[in-house]
């Protein structure tokens, strides 16, 4: 807002005030340039820096919480109240002021004072309409403030304060009040003028609307009116200090307009506008400096910039002068006066100290001399001030030191307890003691005062007491302050642990705190873990006696048993390596045979070389490895007086001899007894001569004491093991560890064992059935087999073998003479009753028996029974007999097994010698050559055959007519069923025909379809269920009852819904033959929708009880919705109770009334009808308003009207009246006709002016019509005009004369082809009549023909609808075949899942396909898993191709021997082969009937020229050098000593191979099985998935072969989908048969597999059979051939006798070839022996390899 005028003008002189601010102000300025140093007017006394504008140089600092235009553009207006107009502008502050670029922006900067041109062009503007705004300055110290200038653009504020903050913006405090209205403002505030210099008042002189700009608001702090008594007191400093200074603008001038006004455009005309704004003052610096510098931050080089920072006189520093320098402190600083500095005083310290403070209490009692204190600066705050005065409430105490925080003392000249190190760089004085509370001695100060040094419990140390001494750990509160580690002695390496954790250096495989517990998968060995089995030593022929464990008892031996060890034999043991290098006690533990047994033993050890003399053995002699020791009577152990002494690496071997035993307690008395059985030989260390044991400390010898206290020795002199007692467990572990350098692995065997851990004490690992040992990796004595099952038991059995023992691989028990089999469990081929075995008696047609019973297995020669002693069915004749009594084949019409064989068996008929055949159901006939009835069939071509007529059981069987013989078609179907194969109830008749259980139909003729009933005792039903065809909501299997909430059977149309309502009824049931709902109280009506029975009215509101006189009603029940009564003739009224119209009389006794009545109440009832209709028309006028000047006259006869009306109405009519009425009748007629008349006339006028007005609306319609042609016209026009403008006039004419000449030329062409003849319209012409003829001649042939296909189309359409896959379907996916695919749940032909594939089969689906993908899915699950023993077997097989590779040197030279005696071996197998061979091609030529005397000749001639592969030289020289291979492998040992090195390495390679291999052929064949099985399964799925395809496709051809050649070759689609459809049923039936078989397959797989190891042994000797057997039976058939050639008889005897000689001759080359065989099996048992021992001695050298190797890493570890 700005106004035109002034408020004062230009020549006015100023106050007198403003006139004295301005000199003094350059008064100020005038001093402020004098020269700084020193002024006379700072040494007098105060001085003070010169006046200026504080906004200079801190436009930054200056802030306005509203401007307009920070955000974007802004309007606002000026109003002048001198003319009425409005002036606005925009005001743009979003970037800074600038004269020429933004002359908009209005930013609070633009208010401080510049000596720019035209200055009143920037100013400061808020936004507009805000009435509270502010204006605030930030200064960056402490200024005096003197006075402020505003000077505003528009209106002064009508409100606003001026405020101060000292402290920088913490606290305010006021310093003036203005307002227009100070009691509305600002109530409670005093009004001006003040009357003392600090009063805060509210003044008004600068708060008046007027000037409307210029007008300037004007504060000096210390009003020159009011004297000052003392201008350099504190209080009046305090009121010119100022850091923050802020303006509050709290209200706006207006002109009123806004009160009444809301709008945007008013409150743009209020806003605050301010031209220029002054601070005036000066560096506030209490009187102590006369210039002043730039403050820290702020401009250096601003020009009239009043600086911040006090460049201090008087010894005096800071920002503001407010304290003295350092060391001038011997006086109290003071703000300067005038006359007198007050400049701060040096300290007299005397050189003693570069710093000094300032003591009030110390000044003031001196008397205001020097204000020292007497503190010492080291351990004193603020370097030895004191207080200065006494305050209680603050605690000071005049003249006392204030101590740092941990110092004490008098004069703070000493650490408190807890701290150390007094220091006056120290803020704190002292340092904390860094001790720690859990190792320091608890009392007084925890270390010392100078040093710094704790004091610290017995079992800590560490110059801060936090450290336990060496071995302790766990530094606590304890009174020792730590724990000793306590190490297990063993188990630890070292005495030392973590301080932190305790947690001991333990050994490896050891764990625990202590290490006193044994990793998990490792174990401690036992005190005899060093022990080795007798029945793996060497010597003389070892005497093993295995001994079986009995369940529930624990053995008293290790090992498999003993080894019985006579006088003089000697044992030896080889120990390949001991695990330290020590003394170890010999125990050897036996078995004594006689009562009170005693031994001399004697054991020499043998070692490699002599002993070092360096070593730990190197003190022995030779005498010291020759001990003896005798076997006490009744111990079952010896301990051999004197320890040996062995080291780790080296191997020895300890010969064990018995020297003599007798059974006397006396061993000088010679007895030569059965010997010893000794179980093995235990090495004991020594531990008493352990360190844990021989330290001589304390906790050695304790330790050594509760070793033989408990005597915890005896854990190794038995085999069976106990618990250790608790204090024997930790010694045990401990001595342990120390031998064995730790804990030792488990190696549990993982075919053997249940689990990778073992029994931490003695490392027993749990082991699977039948498995023994310590890493479970042998099969227990009568066990065998060690896999991945375990062990299986020997099972011998206790009459055929001679021990529970078997062979540890295959299982073989040791069978007794005539026992045989793996368990020498049954008798050998031909043989049974086991164990007493005796020959099968088989009458010469079986080899073998029963070996339980005895009977014949396996007949031959169409022989059966249990000692094949009759023919089989279908032969006949006496297979008992020796000679004629062969079984021959019954002629039915032929013999077994040709395709014409109808008979189940037949005999010979006694007296006429006639076969007699028994025929099988179906056939009769006397060879069985004919169909039986009831069946059809041709069986007298070849593959004929008599079929059962396929009937459903419902024709007579014994009727020859119930069935064509030849096609099987079923004639006289009974059980009222019809069809081909009676398979089909009757039409009216349901049940199932199969079950010959056909009902006639049962169905209710009111409920029923009646055209589903030919006639009234017959309806068709469905022919399944006899469901019959109801009616729409009708139920039950005969259609007898309404569906729920229906009723009316009786409609003939179906039940109608109850349609009960919903809330008054009970329910929406109805009775099913009223269909009365049952309804709720106060309901009635059918549906319950009306009021209760004698009830009337709405029920959704009220019911009424019907009112009605009961004499005058006919019934009851009133009008449901109308309340009236059903009046009986003659009565009347709303409740019957008066007498009706042409009645008289007295109620109830009403009478007719005269017959000239009825005359006169049809004409008043015709008045009365006229009458309304004139009413309604009048009505009709009125509302629709054309009354107009008729009104009156419809008043008026709408009176005359009511009259009539009142005498029509009236019960009883006078004459008068019926006058009046016709009176009345004619005058409204009257007026009624006039009425009518005028307004036909008017209705004629209204007509004529409807059609001229419709004349003009055509007339306009067809102008206007005109103008939109005309427009059309005038457009087209003007496009044909510019086109014209822009067209080319020659290229159009040549156009046209160009179109002009085609037209002419097409013309004449035309008019040729139409007129010329010929041409091609007479041509077409011709063409079209001879067509026409032909039709004509050929019409009634093609409407044949087409009819004739119709019927055909028709037909093959019927018989295609009646073929349908639901039995394929149902057969191959198992699943109804007729249910839709969407809820099929196996789907079938032509159904497709989401993605759009086929769906056949599922889960819970039985079909062929579901079954072949459940047999593929087992079958590819057990081909996985055969993968993956494959795989296994194949990394075992690696294993097992290695170890051969490195067992081949040590075997080449026995598999020389062995090569030469295979070969041997295939040759004469080869002859036995070729033997028999022959000898069953004899037995084939003799077995035949048709041989003639010349054939057997030839025979026996070829038999007898065949020979022997070898002679006997040649069986000998063979022999000899099988033997000459075996005696050059005598020296097996000597081999063996010499290969013990390269043998080193094949740990068990021999035996591992063998089990390798077993598995890995039984895996092999289940391998190969399965796989058999898979693919069979995979074939049958492909097959089946075949079938599903083609019979889809069959289906889809079929189709397509309807639509497409409908006229042509129907019937033999048909026929070929018929052949096809057969092909699937025999394609299914192969299907099934095929699963049947891989499942079996796949069932037996595995069973198969087990037992092909045993069978194949099984069999090997099976094919072993004696060549007697043969013999006899070629004996037997000769005998019986020539009994039949008697003129054979002769050449067929010498032929016996000469194929006898030639048996018997190869008898005894056979049997010399079974001597020779067994002579290479007992080598080669041999061989097997020594390769045994061989495995034994690798197995010995191999622990003593390992056992030098662990002394290595032993030694190699000593420190």
């Amino acid at each position: 807002m700005e106004l035109t005028s002034r408020e004062r003008g230009r020549g006015q002189p100023l106050p007198w005030e403003l006139r004295l601010g301005l000199l003094l102000s350059v008064l100020a300025a005038t001093l402020a340039q004098a020269p700084a140093p020193d002024v006379p007017g700072c040494s007098r006394g105060s001085c003070y820096p010169a006046t200026g504008d504080l906004l200079v140089g801190r436009a930054d600092r200056l802030t306005a919480s509203s401007t307009c235009g920070l955000n974007g553009p802004q309007p606002y207006c000026i109003v002048s109240h001198l003319q009425d107009e409005k002036k606005c502008f925009l005001c743009d502050s979003r970037r800074p002021f600038s004269a020429r670029d933004n002359p908009h922006s209005h930013r609070i900067q633009n208010v401080v004072t510049s000596f720019a041109p035209q200055r009143r062009a920037a100013w400061w503007q808020s936004e507009n309409g805000i009435p509270a705004v502010t204006i605030q300055l930030d200064l960056e110290a402490e200024f005096h403030f003197t006075h402020l200038i505003m000077t505003f653009k528009t209106f002064r504020p009508a409100a606003m304060l001026v405020e101060r903050s000292a402290d920088f913006g913490r606290t305010w405090h006021v310093y003036r009040y203005f307002s227009y209205d100070c009691g509305a403002d600002f109530p409670g505030v005093p009004l001006a003028p003040p009357r003392h210099w600090d009063d805060v008042v509210c003044e008004s002189r600068y708060s008046e609307i007027e000037p409307s700009t210029e007008g300037e608001v004007i504060y000096r702090v210390l009003d020159p009116a009011i004297p000052i008594p003392d201008p350099y007191s504190s209080r009046i400093q305090n009121l010119l200090k100022i850091t923050n200074l802020r303006v509050n603008l709290t209200r706006l001038h207006t002109l009123g307009d806004n009160l009444l006004d809301p709008r945007r455009e008013i409150r743009e005309k209020y806003y605050y506008a301010l031209y220029e704004l002054v601070v005036r003052g000066n560096c506030f610096c209490y009187g102590h400096a006369s210039e002043c510098a730039p403050a820290p931050g702020a401009p250096a080089h601003a020009e009239g910039m009043v600086h911040g920072a006090c460049i201090c006189k008087h010894n005096t520093r800071g920002l503001n002068c407010e304290q003295c320098q350092d060391f001038y402190r011997d006086l109290p600083w003071r703000p300067a006066e005038d006359g007198h500095s007050h400049a701060c005083r040096k300290c007299e310290c005397h050189g003693h100290t570069h710093s000094c403070h300032f003591d009030m209490a110390v000044y003031l009692a001196s008397g205001n001399v020097s204000g020292a204190c007497d503190c010492d600066p080291m351990g004193s705050q603020d370097g030895g001030r004191c207080d200065s005065h006494d305050d209680p409430a603050l605690g000071l105490v005049s003249g006392q030191c204030r101590c740092k925080e941990h110092v004490v003392g008098t004069r703070c000249q000493q650490c408190r307890d807890g701290f150390f190190g007094l220091s006056i760089s120290d803020r704190l004085g002292c340092r904390r003691c860094q001790c720690n509370a859990r190792g320091t001695v608890p009392g007084s100060t925890p270390c010392d005062p100078n040093s710094g040094s704790c004091y610290c419990k017995r079992l800590v140390t560490g110059r801060g007491c936090d450290r336990c001494l060496p071995g302790h750990w766990g530094l606590s509160h304890d009174l020792l302050g730590c724990r000793p580690c306590d190490c297990d002695v063993g188990g630890a390496l070292d005495p030392q642990c973590d301080e932190g954790t305790g947690q001991c250096h333990c050994r490896q495989h050891m764990v625990g705190r202590r290490c006193e517990q044994v990793q998990p998968g490792y174990f401690r060995p036992f005190l005899d873990h060093l022990i080795w089995e007798a029945e793996d030593t060497r010597g003389q022929v070892l005497d093993v006696v295995e001994r079986l464990v009995t369940p529930g008892e624990t053995p008293s031996w290790t090992g498999s048993g003993f080894v019985r060890l006579q006088e003089g034999q000697t044992l030896e043991f080889l120990v390949a390596s001991v695990p330290k290098a020590m003394d170890y006690d010999l125990l050897l533990r036996l078995e004594p045979q006689v009562p009170e047994q005693w031994a001399e033993l004697e054991l020499i050890v043998q070692r490699p070389g002599p002993v070092p003399a360096h070593s730990l053995c190197g003190h022995l002699v030779p005498k010291d490895d020759r001990i003896q020791g005798t076997l006490q009577p009744h111990a079952r152990y010896l301990i051999f007086p004197n320890p040996v002494c062995l080291e780790p690496g080296i191997s020895y071997k300890l010969h064990l001899k018995l020297v003599r035993t007798g059974g006397s307690a006396q061993p000088e008395t010679p007895y030569s007894g059965p010997g010893l059985l000794i179980d093995s030989l235990v090495l004991l260390p020594r531990v008493l001569v352990l360190e844990m044991f021989s330290g001589g400390d304390a906790a050695a010898l304790e330790r050594q004491a509760t070793f033989e206290r408990y005597q915890c020795h005896e854990e190794g002199l038995v085999p069976s093991k106990t618990s250790p007692s608790e204090a024997c467990a930790p010694l045990l572990i401990s001595l342990s560890t120390l031998i064995y350098n730790g804990a030792l692995p488990c190696q549990c065997n993982p075919q053997g064992s249940l689990s990778s851990e073992c029994n931490p004490h003695g490392g027993q690992c749990l082991c699977k059935p039948g498995v023994v040992g310590r890493r479970c990796d042998l099969c227990a004595p009568g066990y065998y087999g060690f896999g991945p099952t375990g062990c299986q038991a020997c099972q011998c059995s206790h009459e055929g073998a001679l021990s529970s023992l078997c062979e540890k691989t295959s299982g073989q028990c040791l069978c007794r003479t005539g026992a045989f089999g793996l368990r020498c469990d049954r008798c050998q081929r031909g043989q049974w009753g086991f164990p007493s075995c005796r020959p099968c008696v088989c009458n010469g047609h079986a080899d073998e028996c029963n070996t339980h019973t005895g009977a014949c297995l396996g007949c031959r020669d169409h022989t059966g029974g249990e000692h094949c002693e009759r023919c089989i069915a279908g032969f006949h004749g006496d297979p008992r007999l020796p000679y004629g009594g062969q079984c021959r084949p019954c002629p039915c019409p032929e013999g077994p097994g040709s395709q014409r064989h109808f008979a189940t068996s037949c005999h010979q008929d006694e007296y006429s010698q006639q076969i007699v055949c028994h025929c099988r159901a179906g056939y009769t006939g006397l060879r069985c050559e004919a169909c039986a009835p009831g069946h059809f069939g041709d069986p007298s071509r070849p593959g004929g055959r008599c079929q059962l007529c396929e009937c459903s059981g419902n024709i007579d069987p014994m009727d020859p007519d119930a069935c064509d013989p030849h096609t099987g078609q079923c004639l006289r179907c009974l059980h009222h069923t019809e069809g081909p194969h009676c398979a089909h109830c009757k039409p009216g008749f349901h049940g199932q025909a199969a079950r010959q259980s056909c009902h006639r139909c049962t169905c209710n003729l009111l409920g029923t379809n009646p055209q589903q009933c030919p006639s009234p005792d017959q309806c068709h039903c469905d022919p399944s269920s006899g469901q019959c065809p109801c009616l729409p909501n009708v139920q039950g299997p005969s259609c007898d009852r309404c569906a729920p909430n229906f009723w009316n059977l009786t409609s003939g149309h179906g039940c109608q819904p109850c349609a009960c309502h919903p809330s008054r009824a009970r329910g929406p049931t109805c009775n099913e033959f009223t269909g009365q709902c049952h309804c709720r109280a106060g309901f009635g009506g059918r549906t319950c929708s009306e009021c209760q029975e004698l009830h009337w009215g709405d029920p959704g509101l009220q019911c009424h009880a019907c009112d009605c006189d009961s004499r005058g009603i006919d019934t009851p029940q009133c009008h449901r919705f109308t309340g009236h009564c059903s009046c009986r003739p003659g009565v009347s009224g709303v409740r019957c109770d008066q007498c009706a119209r042409g009645f008289s009389g007295i109620f109830p006794a009403c009478h007719p009334c005269h017959a000239c009545f009825g005359d006169w109440d049809r004409v008043v009832q015709d008045l009365a009808a006229r009458t309304q209709r004139l009413e309604q028309r009048a009505q009709e006028l009125q509302q629709t308003g054309v009354l107009g000047a008729f009104e009156s006259s419809f008043w008026h006869m709408q009176e005359k009207l009511g009259i009539v009306q009142g005498i029509v109405g009236a019960r009883n009519t006078s004459a008068a009246s019926t006058a009046q009425l016709v009176e009345a009748t004619e005058e409204l007629r009257r007026e009624i006709g006039e009425a009518t008349e005028h307004l036909t006339q008017l209705e004629a006028d209204l007509t004529d002016v409807q059609d001229e007005n419709f004349n003009a609306n055509h007339a306009l319609s067809g102008l206007e019509r005109d103008r939109l042609a005309l427009n059309l016209t005038l457009r087209q026009l003007d496009q044909h005009l510019d086109l014209l403008k822009h067209s080319n006039f020659l290229g159009a004419y040549d156009s046209i004369r160009h179109a002009h000449s085609q037209s002419a030329e097409a013309e004449r062409r035309a008019n040729t082809s139409a007129l010329a003849v010929p041409s091609p319209v007479s041509n077409s012409a011709s063409a079209r009549h001879r067509t026409e003829a032909l039709m004509d001649a050929q019409k009634e042939d093609f409407n044949s023909k087409h009819m004739a296909n119709q019927r055909a189309l028709g037909k093959l359409s019927a018989h295609t609808h009646t073929l349908s896959l639901t039995d394929i379907n149902e057969l191959v996916c198992g699943a109804p075949g007729d249910a839709p695919c969407a809820t099929s749940p196996c789907g079938g032909a032509g159904c497709r899942d989401e993605d759009g594939q086929p769906r056949c089969g599922g889960l819970s689906c039985n079909g062929a396909a579901a079954t072949a993908d459940l047999a593929l899915g087992r079958a590819r699950h057990t081909q996985a898993e055969l993968q993956r023993a494959l795989a296994e077997g194949g990394s075992i097989l690696s294993r097992v191709a290695e170890t051969r590779r490195q067992a081949s040197e040590a075997q080449q030279r026995a598999q020389a021997a062995l090569d030469k005696a295979n070969a041997s071996r295939g040759q004469v197998e080869q002859a036995n082969q070729e033997l028999q061979e022959l000898i069953q091609s004899v037995k084939d030529f003799l077995n035949q009937e048709g041989a003639d005397p010349d054939s057997i000749e030839m025979v026996a001639t070829r038999v007898l020229e065949l020979s022997i592969p070898a002679s006997a030289e040649q069986i000998q020289h063979l022999a000899g050098a099988i033997a000459e291979r075996v005696r050059s492998l005598a020296d097996v040992d000597a081999i063996l000593a010499r290969t013990v090195g390269d043998v080193r390495r094949a740990e068990q390679l021999l035996q591992d191979a063998r089990r390798a291999r077993s598995w890995a052929e039984d895996e092999k064949q289940k391998a190969e099985t399965v796989q058999a099985a898979l693919e069979e399964a995979q074939r049958a799925q492909g097959i089946a998935q075949g079938a599903i395809r083609g019979a889809v496709a069959d289906t889809r051809d079929t189709e397509q072969t309807l639509y497409q050649e409908r006229m042509a070759g129907a019937e033999r689609a048909l026929s070929s989908a018929g052949e096809r459809a057969r092909q699937l049923d025999a394609l299914l039936e192969a299907l099934k048969l095929k699963r049947a078989g891989n499942s079996l397959a796949a069932s037996t797989a595995e069973e198969t597999a087990g037992s092909a190891q045993g069978r194949a042994q099984e069999a090997e000797q099976l094919l072993r059979g004696p060549l007697g057997d043969q013999y006899q039976t070629v004996k037997a058939l000769a005998e019986r051939k020539a009994q039949g050639v008697l003129a054979a008889q002769a050449r067929a005897e010498q032929l016996r006798d000469e194929a006898r000689d030639l048996l018997q001759a190869a008898q005894d080359k056979l049997q010399r070839l079974q001597e020779l065989e067994g002579t290479y099996e007992e080598n080669e048992r041999a061989l097997e022996s020594k390769a045994a021992q061989l495995d034994g001695l690798e197995a010995r050298m191999r622990s003593v390899l390992q056992a030098i190797n662990l002394q290595v890493q032993i030694y190699n570890t000593c420190q």
